[in-house]
């Protein structure tokens, strides 16, 4: 362990700082890290821009953490005990390689922003009691592989933000009009080509749900300044509350009003197109009379 990590522990402990930034350190193993796990007290960890293969279960001995940041590793799996982080408000895993959720991942009863953006997820991926994490506000599951979003997200009345873009989905489940609560839903890059109706009575905004193609390149730069700060337009997936402070409305919002407007026209074209349609193919029929 490096004399700076070191330091860092010590000054953490001696002067009862909570919180700690170990990002970009070239860290490997948390093991590694003499002393970490002693430090009860700390609110906030931040791991990102590391070489993480693996949480050790030892996370659990920090029992007062609220903010935990492991963006930009190379995790490809966490152990159960991650669930007994009672306080956890905030939980970043973006940009790792996990491909499956522990048993247990939804016993997080203060859980409010999770980030689980590029990784290898889909609709197997999650453990039964995801959606007990009813405390969620914001849940970004962009840039990875759901083709179906489960029901189940109904029960996460609390989400302000949910964003998934740049997956496979192909269609949104109805019980989405059952998020009251939600202001900004992200749904680009995806095979979209129906919007379920009891969206229109839900979401004030809805961001270019006009591109239902499945991405072809997929941009994984971020910011190295601060891994807290909001994504931006090109890799949108962390940010704090409100919403309104996302994204530019000038580029992407499209209102309900408009989904209907567009709705609207597809009908008519629709009954336009099936009755020129029936036209032509009664033609010949008059013509022979």
């Amino acid at each position: 362990m490096s004399k700076s990590l070191k330091k860092l522990v010590e000054e953490s402990r001696e002067k009862n700082q909570p919180e700690v930034d170990m990002s970009d350190r070239g860290i490997s193993n948390m093991l590694d890290v003499s002393g970490l796990f002693s430090l009860a007290h700390i609110t906030q960890l931040v791991l990102s821009h590391n070489k993480l293969t693996t949480v050790p279960p030892n996370i659990a001995e920090l029992k007062n953490l609220e903010v935990l940041n492991f963006f930009n590793n190379q995790i490809e799996e966490l152990p159960t005990q991650i669930s007994s982080l009672q306080k956890l408000k905030h939980l970043n895993l973006g940009m790792n390689r996990l491909s499956t959720l522990p048993r247990g991942f939804g016993s997080l009863p203060a859980l409010e922003v999770l980030d689980l953006t590029y990784n290898n997820l889909n609709e197997h991926s999650l453990p039964g009691n995801f959606f007990y994490l009813t405390t969620l506000r914001a849940l970004y599951l962009s840039d990875n592989d759901f083709e179906i979003l489960p029901s189940d997200i109904g029960k996460l009345t609390k989400l302000q933000i949910l964003s998934l873009r740049d997956n496979d989905l192909i269609s949104l489940p109805k019980e989405i009009g059952e998020l009251t609560q939600l202001k900004e839903l992200h749904i680009q890059g995806n095979r979209l080509t129906v919007l379920p109706p009891e969206l229109a009575s839900t979401v004030d905004t809805c961001r270019r749900i006009q591109n239902p193609q499945r991405r072809t390149t997929t941009n994984r730069k971020r910011s190295a300044e601060s891994p807290w700060q909001p994504r931006t337009n090109e890799g949108l997936a962390w940010t704090g509350l409100p919403a309104s402070s996302l994204t530019n409305p000038s580029d992407l919002s499209c209102s309900v009003s408009q989904i209907n407007t567009m709705r609207v026209w597809l009908f008519k074209f629709f009954f336009l197109f099936t009755l020129v349609f029936l036209m032509l193919t009664t033609l010949p029929l008059k013509f022979f009379w």
